[in-house]
């Protein structure tokens, strides 16, 4: 259903906004991969909560890509609550 221009440029408005945030959700996703790898190559083990971080803004990254890309209607998070994983990750990382 199409909406007003009203409506369709408050749309577009939050769309700048959650642009600006997955810019900033790309960049936390980078530095808790290069943590992860650094931690890893240190003890040989994985961090479990960088881990689980990492899984949940990969998932807050694809809704938001989702209201941008206009294939979803409700706002992401802070609007909803902070999305729960998509997937659960692997129990053991290959090498």
């Amino acid at each position: 259903m199409i909406s007003s221009r009203q409506q369709i440029g408050i749309r577009f408005l939050y769309s700048l906004l959650f642009i600006f945030i997955h810019q900033f959700v790309k960049m936390l996703i980078v530095i808790t991969t290069v943590f992860q790898f650094v931690y890893l190559l240190i003890t040989m083990e994985t961090c479990e909560p960088i881990r689980r971080l990492a899984n949940k803004l990969s998932t807050f990254a694809y809704r938001t890509l989702r209201y941008l890309t206009l294939n979803e209607n409700q706002k992401p998070f802070p609007f909803q609550e902070f999305p729960e994983e998509l997937e659960p990750p692997v129990t053991e990382v290959e090498m």
